[in-house]
């Protein structure tokens, strides 16, 4: 399959313009664009969390089988109901032949997809570990400039992988399943240190009760003044204990807020990817100095004995001051 001509600059700000605007079409090609690595200048004046006065990012992480998508449906249903504007990013497997999305979640939620006030988004995870497609955050961010102020961010579900999500929600939570045998041991090996809200999904499932116990008793072993996170638990197919978790998810942002926490996370969250995207320059930069004749006479100097290694990256480095940004 032929690739897609890239945009020129006026063709992807008139698209901006447009999902800007609302145009629920030109957001679904802006997404697919950031999908593909493209340029997302155009909503570095509008996008980001932190800069939208009550924008929630909400990320959704579990093992497989956990029920995410079933408990994301119930909370998009509730959020519709409220007529909350929400959307929904699903990280789902990557389809082994055209490496786009498998599109499970969308194929699951038929119904809220088409609400007016809710948007579905499915992102193929393209085999990353961590449970997160590349482009995730920049989606978030195109999202709430978009004007969706709630995002929810499915993860794929690797078990103790799955934690990138700590990395663009401003709240995490961790759906478990009673029975599943092996949740508990999931979370000690990595979610128990993101999670904000643990969710007993399948609460009328016989084994609720041992997994409540559990978790009582490993949120009692944290350390003293570590954040110990809060229980609940819903039946996603009923829509039970669904209303209690929003107003739940609701409290723990509004008090974060208050406290400052939010800002801080979210401030972290900034430095990481400034830095991130810092590192993916100078990468470029150095790679484009490596097809230089510069790089050339270097290999030649160090080979000849006229240079050292030290000060041949020296030179590199010094040379990459020059390279225009790619």
């Amino acid at each position: 399959m032929a690739a897609r001509p890239r945009r020129s600059a006026e063709e992807s700000e008139a698209l901006a313009a447009r999902a800007l605007a609302g145009d629920r079409a030109a957001l679904a090609r802006v997404l697919s664009d950031i999908e593909r690595g493209a340029d997302t200048a155009a909503f570095a004046m509008h996008g980001g969390t932190a800069s939208h006065k009550g924008a929630w990012t909400i990320g959704l992480t579990g093992a497989p089988g956990a029920g995410k998508s079933t408990l994301l449906g119930a909370l998009l249903s509730h959020a519709a109901r409220l007529g909350e504007r929400t959307a929904a990013l699903a990280v789902d497997p990557s389809s082994p032949i055209s490496g786009g999305a498998l599109l499970g979640d969308r194929l699951r939620m038929p119904a809220i997809a088409t609400d007016p006030d809710i948007y579905v988004r499915s992102m193929a995870s393209r085999g990353r570990a961590g449970g997160l497609a590349d482009m995730t955050r920049a989606a978030v961010r195109c999202l709430h400039a978009c004007g969706w102020p709630r995002v929810f961010v499915e993860t794929v579900g690797i078990g103790q992988l799955d934690i990138d999500v700590s990395t663009v929600a401003d709240l995490v939570i961790v759906v478990l399943n009673p029975g599943a045998g092996d949740e508990v041991q999931v979370s000690k090996a990595g979610l128990m240190e993101i999670a904000d809200l643990f969710v007993i999904n399948k609460a009328d499932h016989p084994g609720a009760r041992t997994l409540r116990q559990d978790l009582a008793g490993m949120i009692a072993t944290l350390p003293a003044g570590r954040y110990r996170p809060g229980v609940h638990e819903t039946v996603a197919t009923t829509g039970e204990g669904v209303e209690k978790l929003w107003t739940a998810i609701a409290d723990n942002l509004a008090q974060a807020e208050r406290s400052g926490a939010l800002h801080e996370r979210r401030a972290r969250r900034a430095g990481r990817e400034v830095i991130e995207l810092a590192d993916a320059m100078l990468k470029r930069r150095l790679e484009a100095v490596a097809r230089s004749d510069l790089f050339d006479g270097v290999q030649e100097a160090v080979l000849a004995g006229e240079m050292s290694l030290n000060e041949a990256a020296a030179r590199m480095v010094g040379a990459m001051s020059s390279v225009s940004d790619l």
